[in-house]
């Protein structure tokens, strides 16, 4: 049997396979060595990286919830220096594409970032977590307004020249406008979905359960919702998608592959089996040839509007 083709396109940044590892859910790769081999993946995705070490939020930091996780994390990580002298050159021994999440509290600080990480060998690309408050803006998150988040990918486009994947929040109220704005931009590639707001209360307290009050919701629970602004965003344009929210198994995988995705990031199924992108990997290469698929490519955004019991 003729091995199915895995290798997919996310504009100038070729993956040997779809399967990448979500930010914040997999710490700088390194950690999961014990469980799994690297160089098995399309790609990881390390924890947001600021110009300066940041320690996060105090605890209560994650809680679960039905059929998902609640996180407020506070984007801590080492800083992009220590990353770079660090953890980058123990990631270039992996044959997986190592992909830079960007975060700052102002437009000058993501530009900062990239600047920093631009042509550092070994890094594959950056990706922009653009759900972060702008503090020169009042607050309101980059990725919550088209004018906003286009602007600091523009800012960032000029600031380095690896391959520029833009996550998106979904807590936009013009969700298919910032997909369309990071286009407009120069982003080679957009994912989604980052996580939604939510809350969970300790009612024999009366507090929230996180220290933060409001946390990130992932998990199971959003894939439907992810699936759908996926489809969404596919429709709507022409750069490639990278899909992401409650995927636990190959079949979520190709759900949102079907919808329009070309590749997928695995986030929350890390907390509950450490080789769990791998267990999606092998399930997708077994599903495509199980049903006589020889590439992967040919089923991205091939979803059909069909009555169910159609023929």
């Amino acid at each position: 049997m003729v091995r199915p083709d895995l290798a997919v396109d996310l504009g100038p940044l070729r993956l040997k396979n779809p399967v990448m590892t979500a930010s914040g859910t997999f710490g700088y790769g390194l950690e999961f060595l014990p469980y799994l081999d690297l160089s098995e993946l399309g790609g990881v995705v390390v924890k947001g990286l600021s110009p300066r070490p940041r320690i996060g939020n105090a605890p209560q930091r994650i809680v679960e919830t039905p059929s998902g996780m609640l996180n407020s994390i506070g984007l801590q990580n080492v800083g992009v220096e220590a990353f770079l002298e660090s953890k980058l050159p123990a990631l270039r021994k992996y044959d997986t594409a190592v992909v830079a999440n960007v975060f700052g509290e102002t437009e000058a600080e993501y530009v900062e970032v990239c600047r920093r990480l631009d042509q550092a060998p070994g890094l594959a690309a950056v990706e922009l977590n653009v759900s972060c408050p702008n503090t020169e803006a009042g607050g309101m998150c980059f990725g919550n307004d088209p004018w906003a988040l286009a602007a600091v990918t523009r800012a960032c486009r000029a600031a380095t020249s690896l391959p520029l994947i833009v996550k998106l929040s979904p807590n936009a109220s013009d969700f298919v406008g910032t997909a369309r704005a990071a286009e407009d931009e120069g982003a080679d590639a957009v994912s989604l979905v980052n996580t939604f707001v939510g809350m969970a209360i300790d009612v024999e307290r009366r507090c929230p359960e996180l220290s933060h009050g409001t946390g990130g919701l992932s998990g199971p629970a959003i894939r439907p919702l992810a699936v759908w602004l996926t489809h969404q965003v596919y429709r709507a344009v022409r750069i490639p998608i990278v899909g992401m929210g409650g995927i636990m198994e190959a079949r979520d995988a190709l759900e949102f592959i079907l919808a329009g995705a070309t590749a997928v990031q695995v986030g929350t199924a890390n907390f509950v089996r450490p080789d769990a992108s791998i267990h999606v990997l092998r399930g997708l290469e077994s599903w495509l040839a199980d049903h006589g698929v020889a590439s992967l490519r040919e089923l991205v955004g091939t979803l059909e509007w069909r009555p169910r019991d159609a023929s």
